[in-house]
């Protein structure tokens, strides 16, 4: 904590002193210039960080900045270094130097006067005054007892807590540690959580290196790089003050043999009581001879356990010794000396000549207890061998290739960022395979028992260079035969098969859209759906927003030069926060929203008939009385569909703001109860606005969490269990709806419409709030359906994807950190990517044009009847991102093409299953014609309710042409829909259909003066 100091930096004006560095003319400030407060401790070397709690740059960095940053965490020391950079921490490396001031030659990149350090040379600052962040030393039952370094041979507690990072603190870590029944608990790198009973393989005190920020809390330290600060509950664990060591060696190099001496910490995995040795009256039942091996010369051959020299050593006594130690082989050596273990490692074989196990056992001279060099083996059946560890580079199917043992953690960051932990089971077959099930083209592992997957790229990123091989000597948790890496050292492989993991395709300039501004905005809206007039919807979180905001407005799209013509304020009563939204099958295309934040408003029913034209404003209003239409169940997070008998399905949600599950489902206009869904319950809260979707055999698909299934349309009961999907590459439980929020769309459906419907969900996030980088596909209706994955360009949460004309998907906005909420998602993915099912599975991304704005929290994107996508909201309220009301526009490469774009008419826009429906072209057809039919939605939080893509039968003859709507209702629920006609991929501006028409007859609901009814 800070002490008691009344001259803060914030207020100091830092003076220049007439000290000018003679190489560059650069001055720093003096002692007697800093109010006491910092004083300038000179130029030092940089030794791969000499202090590297937190840093910052800025193309306008000054050492006022620098001292700001460092002072404003608390830290005691700030240096600057290469111009641009500043660092701070609370202790220095060791090995850093005081060198020179003419070694610090660079100015600031914000004041060329100021000497802001050089390559490799801190110009550095210190402030007794502060402290920084501490350990926790207040959590109750647990005593901070230091911090330690990793262990050499493996993890220092070897057990990895499931603590989110993003939430790690020493509370969190403690209360992780004991749940899982340790007695130890510690943090490491800002964000990791490890527990055990003891301190194992040989990690020790160290004065230095704890020093990283805890992610969950910043004003405490949760370890560093090898590092962590411990915790031990109600003191219960004993540093041994004698002890013979019961080492497992896990490296590559030998064993450390047991000794009899005072260490600080056990260096072990397993812990054995040492016991005087049994009286042997024979051997343990099953035990055998095995022969003379030679110990040796790749290492101990019997590294696991090595008893104290026993001076009346015989071989049943050392055989009981192991056995009643577990163990299922026992070596005994050179007179007096007792080896166990459960195999023979470092490519221990039997000596064809016995006479090498020539010295006797020193408790019976009539027997050989193994010789110099050489082990006399008995054991319980054959003993287990493994060759000498060493990378493993064959038996990969030629889809793998050895690079090196590659460095990490690196500047405080981890060369490959998905990490795995497999104690006791880690190989690299295992570790490269579940990296390339996930897309992941580079793999490393290290300590053993932990697996990294990433790209190469990440590598180069991270500047990882190769060290000596040396420097990777921990064999695999799970083969002995293997290396796994190291102390912060990779065994990295690379993908090279002859089929490469994925590819993605990178068009440019126009080839790749392009994002622009539409028209200056008055509200960021959470809901956006267009009307059968063209106009768009806008509805906010009104009540909770602006204090002057009625919670709706409108957008005329042909006024888009006139500010005050585009916009129509709107009305609503209760607050939208959260509802769902419809466009409804009645002949207006009324606008439903159902649900919402708190109270009556979770009860909402809300309509609205479009009216106005293209410059002529609508007089319609939204509609609403709780007290004579609302729902059964008040919902906040419901999602909605309709259904093939016209009727609309609610689905899920909480009773209110953060409230408890509302784990049923209901019908509108009312039919029957409400019904419970046992999965909604269970799996609650992470199944918010669950995906619902109509299947083409006639149930429902419903995809929420991690989880979906088909639901029987009339009963609701499940009549098929699908799948898990895949989440994270290390987190089976990473989800798709809210609060993990990805998003989901419905595959093209072509005539004759044989083929299963394809559901393509891209993005979400982990448990530990790690943005997915991966879309999942499945065919629920296929006979073994199972889910493919595909990698992403880029991880995405808060994942927004509009259906184009063309078939193709645009999958924009969201972060590549976080989840959904208020403050609880960062570092903005401003990069569209391109989606085209057409193209074979592991090349259908494309990287397309980026914006300038943030999209987070509460943004949308729709695809609008001129085959633009309009982009909007973001309303993160952290304090970092703007509540956003810019309107953008993302306009697609087919608008750029040189083809000529097609026109069309159609007169008749309401259209039966089955019906043959003529259109004339505006001029002959100059390539190939399509129809595209796409349902109109309603989008929120990314989940886009009525997105549906078909593709019909066409034929033309000239300019006159015919298209067939959709045989049935399954294949096409009741709705309107986008039509489009396009030529050669380009599409025309479209017209709004519908099809199937109002077989619910809402146009006649709902009753009461309060609610306009069209008709059906």
């Amino acid at each position: 904590m800070r002490a008691t100091q009344v001259n803060s930096v914030a207020s100091l004006s830092l003076i220049l002193s007439s000290a000018y560095l003679s190489a560059a003319q650069l001055v720093v400030p003096g002692a007697d210039q800093l109010n006491g407060t910092w004083t300038y401790s000179g130029c030092y070397t940089d030794v791969g960080r000499t202090i590297s709690a937190a840093s910052t740059t800025s193309a306008e960095m000054t050492v006022e900045a620098c001292l700001l940053f460092c002072d404003d965490k608390d830290f005691a020391y700030a240096g600057t270094e290469y111009s641009s950079e500043c660092y701070c921490g609370n202790n220095l490396a060791t090995g850093a130097t005081l060198v020179n001031d003419t070694e610090c030659t660079m100015g600031c990149s914000g004041n060329q006067t100021e000497a802001c350090g050089g390559p490799s040379r801190l110009t550095l600052f210190h402030n007794p005054y502060n402290t920084g962040p501490q350990p926790n030393v207040g959590i109750a039952n647990w005593t901070h007892i230091g911090c330690y370094t990793e262990g050499t041979g493996g993890r220092a507690l070897t057990y990895g807590a499931g603590v989110a990072s993003a939430q790690m603190n020493a509370a969190n870590c403690t209360s992780a540690c004991r749940a899982a029944g340790f007695i130890l608990a510690g943090t490491e790198y800002g964000g990791e959580c490890y527990c055990g009973n003891t301190i194992a393989n040989g990690a020790t005190p160290a004065d230095d290196g704890c020093d990283m920020t805890c992610n969950g809390n910043q004003t405490e330290v949760c370890g560093g790089p090898n590092r962590l600060n411990v915790y031990d509950y109600n003191m219960e664990y004993t540093t041994p003050t004698s002890t013979v060591s019961s080492v497992v060696s896990t490296t590559a190099t030998g064993i450390t043999t047991a000794t009899a001496t005072s260490p600080t910490v056990e260096a072990s995995t397993t812990t054995t009581t040492t016991q005087a040795a049994p009286s042997a009256t024979g051997f343990p039942d099953g035990w055998t001879a095995q022969g003379c091996w030679q110990d040796g010369p790749n290492g101990r051959i019997m590294p696991t356990y090595q008893a104290p020299d026993n001076q009346e050593l015989t071989l049943q006594s050392c055989a009981q010794l192991c056995a009643s130690n577990g163990y299922t082989i026992s070596g005994t050596e050179y007179y007096t000396q007792c080896f166990c273990g459960n195999a023979i490692y470092n490519g221990g074989v039997a000596s064809k000549d016995t006479s090498s196990c020539n010295t006797p056992c020193s408790g019976d001279s009539t027997q050989m207890c193994g010789g110099p060099g050489y082990l006399t083996i008995y054991s319980d059946g054959t003993p287990q061998t493994f060759q000498p560890p060493a990378p493993q580079t064959s038996g990969l199917n030629g889809t793998w290739t050895y690079q090196g043992c590659f460095e990490d953690n690196l500047n405080n960051q981890r060369t490959l960022p998905w990490a795995l932990h497999f104690p006791g089971t880690n190989t690299p077959s295992q570790c490269l395979g579940q990296c390339a099930e996930f897309g992941y083209a580079a793999a490393g592992m290290e300590y053993g028992e932990e697996c990294y997957c990433g790209d190469p790229i990440d590598v180069t990123t991270a500047g990882a260079a190769i060290t000596p091989e040396s420097e990777c000597n921990v064999v695999c948790a799970g083969n002995a035969s293997a290396i796994c890496g190291g102390g912060s050292r990779l065994s990295m492989y690379y993908w090279t098969g002859e089929t490469p993991l994925y590819v993605f395709n990178y068009p440019q300039g126009n080839d790749a859209g392009t994002y622009s501004n539409l028209v200056g905005g008055v509200v960021t809206p959470l809901m956006t759906m267009q009307s059968i007039t063209g106009k768009v919807t806008f509805l906010e979180k009104w009540g909770t927003g602006a204090a002057n905001s009625t919670g709706a407005y409108e957008l005329d799209l042909s006024q888009l030069d006139n500010f005050d013509a585009a916009w129509r304020t709107m009305h609503l009563k209760t607050d939208v926060f959260c509802s769902a939204g419809l466009v409804l099958p009645d002949k207006a295309a009324r606008q439903l929203t159902v649900g919402g934040w708190s109270l009556d408003s979770t009860y909402g029913v809300r309509l609205y008939t479009p009216d106005g034209s293209d410059g002529v404003k609508g007089t319609n209003d939204w509609e609403e009385n709780v007290n004579t239409l609302k729902l059964q169940r008040g919902r906040w997070y419901p999602s909605a569909m309709v259904m093939t008998n016209g009727s609309i399905l609610v689905v899920g949600g909480e009773i209110g703001s953060n409230d408890k599950a509302e784990p049923t489902l209901e019908i509108l206009p009312q039919v029957g109860p409400y019904l419970y869904m046992d999965w909604l319950a269970r799996t609650d809260p992470n199944n918010l606005y669950p995906f619902l979707a109509v299947l083409p055999g006639g149930g429902i698909f419903v995809a929420y969490w991690n989880e979906a299934r088909i639901l029987d349309e009339a009963t609701f009961a499940t009549t098929k269990t699908l799948p898990n999907m895949p989440g994270a590459v290390n987190d089976p439980l990473g989800g798709r709806t809210y609060p993990l929020e990805g998003t989901a769309v419905l595959l093209p459906q072509v005539a004759p419409y044989s083929d299963p419907l394809g559901i393509l969900v891209c993005g979400g996030s982990t448990t530990g709030h790690e943005a997915l980088d991966n879309c999942v596909t499945i065919y629920p209706e296929a006979e073994n359906p199972t889910w493919t994955l595909e990698r992403m360009p880029s991880k995405r949460v808060l994942t927004c994807m509009a259906p184009l004309p063309d078939g193709t998907y645009l999958i924009a906005n969201g972060a590549h950190e976080g989840i959904a909420g208020f403050g609880l998602a960062d570092d903005p993915n401003y990069n569209a990517v391109l989606y085209d099912p057409a193209k074979p599975l592991g090349s259908r991304m494309s990287i397309m044009a980026n914006t300038t704005v943030a999209r987070l929290y509460h943004s949308e994107a729709i695809t609008l009847l001129d085959g633009r996508v309009l982009i909007t909201g973001s309303d993160p309220q952290d304090g970092k991102h703007p509540e956003e009301i810019r309107v953008e526009v993302f306009t697609p490469p087919y608008l750029y093409s040189a083809k000529p774009r097609p026109s069309f008419t159609v007169a008749d826009r309401d259209w039966g299953y089955g019906d043959v429906v003529s259109f004339t072209l505006g001029a002959a057809p100059a390539g190939e014609i399509k129809v595209s039919l796409l349902g109109a939605v309603s989008s929120t939080h990314g989940n886009s309710m009525g997105a549906r893509t078909l593709f019909p039968a066409v034929t033309c003859a000239g300019t006159a042409c015919t298209v067939t709507a959709p045989p049935r209702v399954h294949v096409c629920p009741p709705g309107w829909y986008q039509m489009f006609v396009l030529q050669d991929g380009i599409p025309a501006v479209g017209v709004f259909v519908r099809i199937g028409g109002d077989p619910g007859q809402l146009g006649n609901w709902p009753q009461g003066d309060d609610f306009t009814r069209p008709g059906v």
